[in-house]
């Protein structure tokens, strides 16, 4: 039997319809099983404790469980690279840090592109990092760092947490700016490095603040400036960095992506439950424990973020020929 061809175009425009329909139906009742974030990072490091305080919200407000499970190695690559490869379902994220923007120059030859093979979700918290000196240094501002940086080159002992690690970063982009040459002196990791810091074996270190404000607190190290582009609430009296090198600025960020192809749908309702969650004044304080605040963004916002990041700091590794540790 034949169609009309009003009848005909009106059944095609339904079936065609129909993808869309189910894909939108089953976003709504997603997840129906529980969910893995990948971290790149042993358990009970900074990135994991964010993740794990976030899967724990995200489980109690979307009622499933959000379970992390960490796949440490390569600087973070081996979990990117496992989510990568898992199926685009949104039952495996990627927990994503400011380490992965940094991998994607540090590392000459990675088997995916961050930028092609994620697609970025939400965004949770950015943490300032802070430019701390031991007490008895005779520089007691950024200007009189600088000034006796110049006046006393190569001297400097700067702390690092090994090569292209956070504080290596940020400690390079500042000679860049402030026109400085320090000293580079590596570790395996801030910990190992604060207590030389402490004790005047090295002189100055960029770190992220939730690792250094107890010492700070202490008076064990004294802070010059923060890094982030204002001030912040936790040291409201310490000015940034950019007060006195124009244009500077680094911030640690993590968030959450899911492997390429993910529903849109689907990425839509992670990141519409995460902003909930970060305009929740709980967690607000709770994040101001971790000397963090929110950083809440659309997916477009967190992926224009995350190229810009990449681009920004592989300039610095490059300017520095730094190579991963």
């Amino acid at each position: 039997m034949k169609l009309p061809r009003r009848r005909f175009l009106h059944l095609a425009a339904g079936a065609a319809a129909l993808p869309a329909i189910s894909r939108i139906a089953w976003a709504q009742n997603y997840p129906t099983r529980p969910v893995r974030i990948i971290v790149g990072f042993a358990a009970g490091g900074p990135a994991d404790i964010v993740a794990r305080l976030f899967a724990q919200w995200l489980s109690e407000r979307i009622g499933q469980q959000f379970i992390v499970e960490n796949r440490a190695g390569a600087g973070g690559n081996i979990a990117v690279e496992s989510v990568i490869r898992a199926a685009a379902d949104g039952y495996t994220l990627l927990h994503v840090t400011s380490t992965n923007a940094f991998n994607a120059t540090l590392f000459e030859k990675l088997n995916f592109d961050l930028i092609r093979d994620i697609a970025p979700v939400a965004s949770f918290l950015r943490n300032p990092g802070v430019m701390v000196v031991n007490p008895s240094f005779p520089a007691k501002s950024v200007p009189e760092f600088i000034a006796y940086a110049k006046a006393n080159p190569g001297k400097i002992n700067m702390a690092s947490g090994g090569p292209g690690s956070i504080s290596h970063i940020y400690a390079e982009l500042f000679k860049v700016m402030a026109g400085v040459d320090l000293t580079p002196v590596h570790y395996r990791g801030i910990g190992p490095a604060i207590p030389d810091l402490i004790g005047g074996q090295v002189q100055v270190m960029f770190d992220l603040l939730p690792s250094s404000i107890g010492y700070i607190k202490a008076g064990q190290v004294r802070p010059l400036a923060v890094t982030s582009a204002t001030r912040i609430e936790l040291l409201p009296e310490i000015p940034t960095v950019g007060e006195f090198v124009p244009g500077y600025e680094a911030s640690g960020w993590q968030g959450i992506a899911a492997p390429k192809n993910t529903s849109p749908e689907i990425i839509d309702k992670l990141n519409k439950e995460t902003n909930a969650i970060l305009a929740d004044p709980k967690t607000t304080a709770r994040l101001a424990e971790l000397s963090s605040s929110a950083f809440p963004n659309s997916p477009a916002e967190f992926g224009k973020h995350i190229a810009d990041e990449i681009e920004k700091w592989g300039k610095v590794i490059r300017a520095a020929n730094i190579k991963a540790g």
